[in-house]
């Protein structure tokens, strides 16, 4: 790894951890820290607030900050924290970035602008440029955020390679959520770069070529066991790793089966019996309850998962 500024996240999983809404649709404060303090807990070794899981998009600027801020007033290490920070336009995205880099976390993921489409990987480099630029902190990290199939705004392998050569301790890693593994791959291929797959699913192709983990919605649900096959793996135990592995690979692909977000949610009102979990905001939909006893159910007779 090159010499960086970023604070150290140690190897292993990190959860995009979900936000709760009370029936209002404000954001849960009580829920949002208790599911923090049981993610790290359980294994995670740093967080996500504020990704795709975490329907940051639907979350407001102050909204966010006032979170991140009660995570830390609650004794949440900011150090384990990569916030999300990719926001349509220049000034709120470095405004935001500046703000959780002096709160101290470990780093900002940040989305490319995604209203415009079919924009050049000049207009993307100007846009990060400035950013830095406008951050103006010599301990800014950022991890850019590749999922093209949402933002519709692809970070090509040419344009991180050149952002990387360019800004060396800024540009700190990358999560690469677009599900093609030829892509994933080459981004290994640049020096320095970390690179965290957005799924647990290629998750030993990554560590087989030097990732440290992964960042992986469904860490949510199944942290304890996605960290169990990243820790084995580390210790040598491959094929203890891999058996692990079997598991962790049908939770994944059984809940993604149904609508990501809105089941996860459903799981947890299931397990911890506050239905508040069940909330999200629109656009999004809740999952039903005879849905989330069918997943439950199917998640009982294929992993041995128990959410009652």
């Amino acid at each position: 790894m090159t010499d960086t500024n970023a604070r150290a996240i140690a190897p292993g999983v990190i959860a995009p951890n979900l936000t709760p809404f009370e029936d209002d649709l404000s954001i849960a404060r009580d829920l949002y820290l208790e599911n923090a303090r049981r993610l790290l807990n359980d294994g995670c070794v740093a967080l996500a607030p504020f990704g795709t899981t975490g329907e940051a998009l639907s979350v407001s600027t102050a909204e966010r900050l006032e979170m991140l801020e009660h995570l830390v007033a609650n004794g949440v290490d900011p150090a384990r924290l990569i916030p999300g920070t990719g926001l349509a336009n220049l000034p709120e995205t470095a405004d935001l970035t500046r703000r959780v880099i002096e709160m101290g976390c470990a780093g900002a993921m940040i989305l490319p602008p995604f209203y415009f489409k079919g924009v050049s990987d000049d207009g993307l480099y100007a846009y990060y440029a400035r950013l830095i630029e406008w951050v103006g902190r010599d301990d800014l990290a950022i991890y850019l955020y590749h999922i093209p199939q949402v933002s519709g705004v692809p970070l090509s392998i040419d344009l991180v390679r050149r952002l990387k050569a360019d800004f060396p301790r800024q540009i700190v890693g990358i999560k690469d959520s677009s599900g093609d593994w030829t892509n994933t791959e080459a981004l290994f291929d640049i020096e320095g770069l970390i690179v965290y797959p957005g799924s647990e699913l290629p998750l030993f192709e990554a560590l087989e070529l030097g990732a440290p983990g992964c960042i992986t919605a469904t860490a949510n649900v199944n942290t304890q066991a996605i960290a169990r096959v990243v820790d084995l793996y580390r210790q040598g135990e491959t094929e203890e790793a891999r058996r692990a592995f079997e598991k962790v690979r049908t939770l994944r692909l059984t809940v993604q089966d149904y609508a990501p977000i809105p089941a996860q949610k459903r799981l947890l009102a299931m397990q911890t019996g506050d239905r508040r979990w069940s909330n999200v905001r629109p656009p999004l939909e809740p999952l039903g309850e005879a849905a989330g006893r069918e997943l439950a159910d199917l998640l009982r007779e294929k992993v041995g998962l128990d959410v009652a």
